[in-house]
């Protein structure tokens, strides 16, 4: 019988789509405003593949929406280690994780964002297997799968008793605070042992500023030609996105999402509620680059860019921005979307243009993770 931990964070994610940069200290703002918790519906995704195998394992975990809820729903079996009070903090992470740990589970496969991995990290160590399904904002971590359905699909593996490689990969958050101020400081915490199925893993997100400006001038030159008065620009996150907005004389939100039209700012720092509304009915283009290291243009960071956005803006309109070193980077790997919608995220699977300079673009494919 396979002993599965598990561990979900019903906090996780809140303050992506408020545009409040993540979910420390920040929850029930992020609730006021309108935030809909998602770390929930991100396990389901995860634990129905393990569904067909339920009477293979037992579920371990905390009560009520740490897991409880949604294992029974599910049909599993279930034991709870740990009861957490109605609102839910780090501290019932950490004790039920030590709890798992005890209790010798076999993998312990949790929905957060880096502030979890943090927790789970200060009660077990390097010593247990942990598995993250991505559920935060910020996930600079190369302990989460790529997807809700790919961390299901390495659990599978396990329970079935396939041989599984591990390794460790690292643990990483930032300062939330100065997050919102529009500064990266990243912090390396240590690592944890993961399931090595490395197609299904997500890479450490590459920390600094892009150093190649001259070939960011150039990117932001041809994007600016390109531009046409009668659309409106959906400008995301990321310092090469940033590059067009510094030609454009315009202030940047430089780790958010903010509008332009006609060379003019419309709006700054906007909540997905906020996006949706401004693209009602009014032509509209997305400018956006992705993580470097990890490849993904969606959902990491800029959750903001919700299901609901990127079908009323459409494929055709989205443009992607890249240096050729930030590509090359990847190794061959393709870009990714984890939006949260899989249909979607099978729909924009493809080659796409990149940006990678004046007069000069690349083809890339963006794989569907669920197939990649």
């Amino acid at each position: 019988m396979f002993k599965l931990g598990l561990i979900i964070n019903p906090l996780a994610g809140l303050g992506g789509a408020v545009a409040l940069k993540g979910s420390d200290g920040v929850a029930q703002q992020a609730l006021a405003l309108g935030a809909e918790p998602k770390a929930e519906l991100r396990m389901v995704q995860a634990l129905q593949l393990l569904q067909p195998l339920a009477d293979r394992l037992t579920l371990y975990c905390a009560g009520g929406k740490m897991g409880e809820s949604v294992a029974r729903r599910l049909g599993f079996k279930v034991e709870v280690v740990h009861r957490p009070a109605n609102i839910t903090d780090a501290n019932d992470s950490f004790h039920t994780a030590a709890a798992l740990h005890q209790l010798g589970v076999d993998l312990i496969l949790f929905a957060g964002g880096d502030g979890t991995a943090r927790d789970i990290f200060s009660a077990v160590g390097s010593q247990q297997a942990v598995l993250g399904v991505p559920a935060g904002v910020k996930i600079h971590s190369g302990v989460y799968a790529i997807t809700p359905k790919a961390a299901g699909l390495v659990a599978v593996q396990m329970v079935q008793g396939e041989l599984v490689s591990v390794t460790d990969a690292e643990v990483r958050d930032i300062d939330e605070n100065a997050f919102r101020q529009g500064q990266v400081k990243a912090r390396y915490f240590g690592e944890m042992m993961v399931p090595e199925a490395l197609r299904f893993m997500q890479a450490v997100k590459q920390g600094g500023r892009e150093s190649e400006q001259l070939v960011l001038d150039d990117i932001a030159a041809e994007v600016i030609e390109q531009m046409e008065d009668e659309f409106q620009y959906i400008v995301g996150s990321g310092s090469t996105v940033a590059a067009v907005m510094a030609q454009l004389g315009l202030d940047n939100t430089l780790l958010g999402v903010d509008l332009v039209q006609a060379g003019e700012l419309v709006g700054t720092d906007l909540t997905a509620q906020q996006l949706l509304q401004a693209v009602a009915n009014k032509p509209t283009k997305l400018v956006i680059t992705l993580i470097g290291g990890q490849g993904h243009l969606f959902g990491r960071g800029n959750q903001q860019l919700c299901p609901a956005l990127i079908k009323a803006v459409g494929r055709e309109n989205i443009i992607v921005l890249a240096t050729k070193t930030k590509l090359t980077a990847l190794g061959g790997r393709a870009l990714l979307a984890d939006t949260g919608d899989t249909q979607l995220n099978a729909e924009l699977a493809g080659h796409y243009r990149i940006v990678t300079g004046y007069r000069d673009a690349v083809l890339y494919p963006l794989a569907n993770p669920e197939e990649s």
